[in-house]
This record gives C-alpha cells, sequence and structure tokens, in this order.
C-alpha cells in the first residue's frame, strides 16, 4: 500500500492532527548553558559503553540556539502542531525548589514562535531527562519523585498554560521502568528486574498528581498522557509461547494502561506484592485514574514472543543496532522476543508491520470502554538515510521513500481500522505525530538511529529536508486546499438561498553512498 500524498489527504478527515514530534534532551544541547543542572541522563551517558560508539548529547541538533530555524522548517512544513517535552533540569535544575529564569525564557520564546507560526503546541512535562539530585535521591524508585513533577507541573502552567493547547503528563513510563531500571539500559542504569515494580507506580502516580496540579491552575489546554502499545503476538501455537506472551502483554502494556483507564492494576501484578515493595493504596489509585482529556499512544511495532530465554534477549539483528548492550544471552529469562519471519524491519531491528497499528487500537477499544479520544503521539522509522550531492543544480537529496512508504502506510492503517467499519470504529482517533522532526540523539543509539523528516549533519548541523519531508508538506498542502474548497462550495450552496454572512475563520489547531 503507497498512497500519494493528495490520495492520503482525502482520507483524512478535515479536523485531524498532523503533527511532529522531538524531546528536549534528545535536540536540545547546551547541558551547560545558561542555568541548566545535569539530569541523570547527563551522566549515564558518560559511562563508557553506555551509548553506541560514546556519543555525546552535549551538543546533540544544537535545538538550543537554533530553534528560532527549527520553527521555521516546522511552518514550511505545514503541521498543525508540534508536540515538544520541556527540559526539568534547564527550568527547575535542582528538581524542586527555585525555578532558572533563562530556561523558562527559552520555552517562552519557543511557544511565541510556535504560535505566530499558526502551530499549535503540545508540551510533554516528562520525557525522561530527571533532574540529576531526584536521580541521587532514587529517581523514581523514590515516591517523592512524583510530588517533584507534580511541583514542576505547576511552575510550567504557571508560565506557559495560556499558551499550551495539550499537555502530556509522563511519556512511556514502561521504557523509563524497563530500559531504566529493570534492564539498566537508560538512565539511571539499575538491573533490578521486577525490584523495579515501583517505579511503574510512582511514574503513574506523577502523571496524577500533575494532572491535579494543573488543572488547579485552571490551564485551558487539554490534559492527557502517553503511553507506548506494542501487540503481543506468540511465536507459534505452543501454550508455553502463548502464556509468554500474554504475561508480556501484562508487563508492557496492560501494567501501565489499565491503572490509568480501568482504576487497577492487572491481576497477576496483584502476586507482586508477595516479594516487592508494592502496594498501592486507594487514594493513589484515584490519582491515577482521573478522566483525561485525551490518551496518547505511541505505535512503533508488534513484539512476537516465544517461551524460555531462547538464544539472547532480543533478536540478533536488533541487539546489533543497539549495540553490545542487548546482545548477551539470559539464560534466566522465562521468555524472550523473536523475529518475525519474512518482515521488512528498520533499521533497528524492529518489525514494519503497519496492520498491527489496526491490531493495537482495536484491542484498546475491547480493554477500555471508556477510552478518552486518542492522539498517535509517536509514530515513525529510523533508516540508514543516503545523501546524494547534485552539483550541477547546488542540491542535496535525500530519497527517504522507506521512511515515507512507513508513514503513509501507518497513517492510513490508524485511520482505516477507526472508521466506520472498522475493527476500532469506537476509538475516536484525533491525530498523528511523525517521531521525529530531526535526526537526533537517539538515547543508548547514539546518533546511529536517523528517524526525522529533517536529516542533520552533526559535524555542521546543517539541517536538510528529506523526500518524507516534502511527502508530507504535500499532504498538508492538499488538505488545506481541500479545506478551502469546501469552505467556498458552503458559502456559494449559503448565498444561492440566504443572504451571504460571514466566512468564520477555522478553528487553530494549532548508486547513493550511505551517510558517513
Amino acid at each position: 500500500m503507497n498512497f500519494s500524498a493528495k490520495e492520503m489527504a482525502a482520507m483524512i478527515p478535515p479536523s485531524f492532527t498532523m503533527g511532529v514530534a522531538t524531546a528536549a534532551f534528545q535536540i536540545e544541547g547546551a547541558l551547560d548553558e545558561d542555568g541548566r543542572g545535569p539530569s541523570g541522563w547527563d551522566i549515564f551517558a558518560k559511562k563508557p559503553g553506555a551509548i553506541v560508539e560514546d556519543h555525546s548529547p552535549a551538543v546533540a541538533c544544537d535545538h538550543y540556539h537554533r530553534m528560532p530555524e527549527d520553527v521555521a522548517l516546522m511552518k514550511e512544513l505545514g503541521i498543525d502542531s508540534y508536540r515538544f517535552s520541556l527540559s526539568w533540569s534547564r527550568i527547575q535544575p535542582g528538581g524542586k525548589g527555585p525555578v532558572n529564569r533563562a530556561g523558562l525564557d527559552f520555552y517562552d520564546r519557543l511557544l511565541d514562535q510556535l504560535l505566530a507560526s499558526g502551530i499549535s503546541p503540545m508540551v510533554t512535562l516528562y520525557h525522561w531527562d530527571t533532574p540529576l539530585p531526584l536521580d541521587e535521591a532514587g529517581g523514581w524508585m523514590n515516591r517523592d519523585t512524583a510530588y517533584r513533577l507534580a511541583e514542576f507541573a505547576a511552575i510550567a502552567a504557571a508560565a506557559y498554560g495560556d499558551r499550551v493547547a495539550r499537555w502530556v503528563t509522563v511519556n512511556e513510563p514502561a521504557t523509563v521502568t524497563t530500559n531504566g531500571y529493570a534492564l539498566g539500559l537508560h538512565a539511571p542504569g539499575e538491573s533490578q528486574l521486577l525490584q523495579a515494580l515501583p517505579t511503574v507506580h510512582h511514574q503513574l502516580l506523577g502523571h496524577g498528581l500533575a494532572m491535579q496540579a494543573l488543572r488547579a491552575a485552571k490551564v485551558p489546554g487539554e490534559i492527557g498522557m502517553t503511553n507506548v502499545y506494542s501487540p503481543m503476538i506468540p511465536a507459534s501455537g505452543n501454550p508455553l509461547d502463548k502464556l509468554s506472551s500474554g504475561l508480556m502483554d501484562v508487563f508492557q502494556n496492560r501494567l501501565f494502561a489499565d491503572p490509568v483507564l480501568l482504576g487497577k492494576y492487572p491481576d497477576v501484578i496483584r502476586a507482586a506484592t508477595f516479594f516487592t515493595p508494592f502496594s498501592p493504596s486507594d487514594e493513589d489509585m484515584e490519582l491515577i485514574s482521573q478522566p483525561m482529556d485525551f490518551y496518547g499512544l505511541n505505535y512503533y511495532m508488534p513484539t512476537r514472543v516465544a517461551a524460555g530465554p531462547g538464544e539472547g534477549a532480543v533478536p540478533a539483528g536488533m541487539a546489533e543496532a543497539m549495540g553490545d548492550d542487548l546482545s548477551g544471552t539470559a539464560p534466566g529469562a522465562p521468555f524472550h522476543i523473536t523475529a518475525f519471519p519474512d518482515s521488512e524491519t528498520t533499521a533497528y531491528g524492529w518489525p514494519i508491520r503497519p496492520d498491527y497499528m489496526q491490531v493495537a487500537l482495536a484491542e484498546m477499544a475491547e480493554r477500555y470502554p471508556e477510552l478518552p479520544p486518542v492522539f498517535i503521539t509517536e509514530g515513525g522509522a529510523s533508516f540508514e538515510d543516503v545523501v546524494i550531492r547534485d552539483k550541477a543544480g547546488g542540491r542535496t537529496i535525500i530519497p527517504d521513500e522507506r521512511r515515507l512508504r512507513y508513514l503513509a502506510e501507518h497513517i492510513s492503517s490508524a485511520l482505516m481500522a477507526t472508521s466506520p467499519g472498522g475493527p476500532a470504529e469506537s476509538v475516536d482517533l484525533r491525530g498523528y505525530y511523525v517521531w521525529s522532526l530531526l535526526d537526533n540523539f537517539e538515547w543508548s543509539a547514539g546518533y546511529k538511529q536517523p528517524f526525522g523528516l529533517l536529516h542533520v549533519d552533526f559535524d555542521t548541523l546543517d539541517r536538510t529536508p528529506k523526500a518524507s519531508y516534502y511527502w508530507l508538506q504535500e499532504l498538508q498542502a492538499e488538505r488545506l486546499q481541500a479545506a478551502a474548497a469546501a469552505t467556498a462550495a458552503t458559502q456559494e450552496a449559503g448565498a444561492g438561498s440566504a443572504p451571504a454572512q460571514p466566512a468564520k475563520p477555522p478553528a487553530a489547531e494549532g548508486e547513493p553512498e550511505p551517510v558517513a
């Protein structure tokens, strides 16, 4: 399935939000400038071997200094909305107490420039970069971190509440728990396995307390949170494979969504209270399960699960893409992730299966009858891009057709799933945010996994639009043209039967060589 921009535009409802997404630590750089304090990721990234080829986030995309250029590129792209995160350490260096005026001012300028460009802001409060003093006090193992996030939410609400259309409290708590505290692959680099379970509850409590703080500040913007979702597929009909995929589904999907959307943890998790310090109170669950204005869903891939330890924690291709940190065997593991046969993969080794986007949405619809409106808050793919230098024309061309096709197929799959008669027709799908605007610092993978619509030369920091950027630009132009035509037709029809009325403005939504 490969839709032209015009064909895709015809599928997308007029009110649907098309956006792009980034995270502060992955793009900003300027880690030691203007009063920013260190985060746990600053320290983790300096550990030898923690990041592929010891890449440093110190400069990243230099968005802190090049923000006006990046906003101009978004305006040229024609997107409806930009999802970005606030650097907690830049605004509140200690994780509590005094704020840093220079940090507040940076996001002030960003918000003003976005709104002047007709781009609606979606702001994420927490996207993994915990201030170092909080990490040193236990991070998300410490219940106090949830209250510190609520304090940070109140600061952000006071500073930006009048300009933010949508707030995301916490991004992908599953990744923080699994990679940061259970396996030690991300900051803070702890390998506590099931003993990391309190970090689940404390992040979800942080979400509830942050939502409470935002609502106490009476922010006009909508409030939600974002969870990653991966359908779990048994590798065979073997009952042990089915049991393993069910357990993986609980620990990666339901453990984080059920408390927020149903007000309770999955039944199997309650057994964990016998061997971990995990005992949520009724008061906590009420905070965690407050009604949200929207639910953010990050979808990248399905996961195929088999019983037993296998030959390693993940398929060989995925381990190679991540570096040595995922390549070891796990002799005591009850199950493991295995490759999808005959599936194309991204540079990360992730299977490309847009059909499972429909499965994810259908499972969400079945499990959560009161599901609020949904935004796909991240979707995208890393590929080894190629750069073609057209010396005669003085141009640089990056023909990333695989990324373009990935986006077209996944967006169309989500739209078809939620259309009348689709497997998830009850889901009110409101938008899709492409990950990512820029090639960036991809956590433990460093700069080896480019996801961007814009290529970043990390030597010069020059931005170059890829073919996927131009495709999305054309898609948005087609949508704008269709909306203008529809408005004109309505006005013309109205003029034939009644005196013309002033038109209301639309509601704001805000063989080539590989790259070295």
